[in-house]
């Protein structure tokens, strides 16, 4: 219980220095939102008008305060394009990103686990080499230029997969986002490979190891009792880490496939110089990231008493 104290203590202090930073950093973008709303041909006295309203003619120091004020009351602050609140704007774009984040982890996944083991069981081997090969290659291909290739082979060229939009039905949103997912899994797979695989034929050497096949345990299951569940945390570490990242990083397959997504509302937040949007999704990634690393580490400490150390 300690631990967990210490560990959410820690984690609102990175909170706290995450909304200073990002609210120093959007207000440091070029650019005058009072402006990008009014219009080019609007007279000075409107744009002051603007300005005045959302409290943008306050001193920075002022604005802080009243910004952090408002999210000790749960209020994020109100959108300046949308004339929405932020909280409203991340309740109705949210959920095509996280749909988006499930499917990338069902179709990554899977597959993952079982090259990683096949090219584990016998490393140098024919399987390795090609699971190897293949996977370098997966790294390498930039998601958004898989995503165009994909994109107008597959929805332009062949007609098979929607090359934009989300859907209304659960299945609509299988067939729509189905190569937004693929394209983003290409990528995710290959990591994930290469930390269980190293992790696998590192713990296959082990002292450990060799003690239970002297103890006359089965190769079989050495691999499934003791070898697995040994390998499997670095994985787990990096594999929250990546679910952090696919929910706050969807912003070029959501732009590429034109998903309504939370990076669609953050690409045109920042055209707009919408601060309080930025300021709220940014937030909202920091926290998601936050929470996920803390999930992670609880079940790392579930899975090996070494780890709450």
């Amino acid at each position: 219980m300690q631990v967990v104290l210490r560990r959410i203590l820690q984690l609102i202090f990175v909170l706290i220095g995450i909304c200073v930073v990002t609210f120093l950093l959007v207000h440091m973008v070029p650019g005058d939102p009072a402006r990008v709303i009014a219009g080019d041909r609007a007279n000075p006295e409107t744009i002051e008008a603007i300005r005045k309203s959302f409290g943008l003619d306050q001193p920075l120091w002022q604005q802080f305060v009243t910004y952090a004020g408002n999210l000790l009351s749960g209020d994020i602050g109100q959108s300046m394009r949308y004339k929405r609140p932020v909280t409203a704007l991340i309740g109705q774009y949210i959920w095509p990103t996280l749909f988006l984040t499930g499917y990338v982890i069902c179709l990554a996944v899977p597959p993952a686990l079982a090259l990683a083991i096949a090219s584990a069981r016998k490393p140098g081997g024919l399987a390795d080499q090609i699971i190897r090969i293949v996977g370098i290659a997966g790294m390498a291909i930039p998601v958004f230029w898989l995503g165009i290739m994909m994109s107008r082979f597959f929805g332009v060229a062949l007609g098979w997969f929607p090359v934009s939009g989300y859907g209304k039905t659960f299945f609509e949103h299988l067939h729509h986002l189905f190569l937004p997912a693929l394209s983003t899994a290409i990528w995710m797979v290959p990591v994930l490979i290469q930390s269980l695989r190293a992790a696998l034929i590192e713990k296959a050497g082990a002292d450990f190891v060799t003690a239970a096949r002297a103890q006359g345990a089965s190769e079989r299951e050495n691999f499934w009792r003791t070898i697995l569940p040994n390998a499997v945390l670095p994985t787990l570490n990096l594999f929250g880490v990546i679910i952090a990242f696919l929910i706050g990083g969807t912003i070029i397959v959501e732009t590429v496939y034109a998903v309504p997504g939370l990076g669609s509302l953050m690409i045109n937040a920042l055209l707009a110089r919408d601060y309080h949007v930025v300021q709220g999704l940014t937030l909202m990634f920091a926290v998601t990231t936050v929470g996920v690393t803390f999930v992670v580490d609880l079940l790392s400490a579930l899975i090996d008493p070494r780890a709450r150390l």
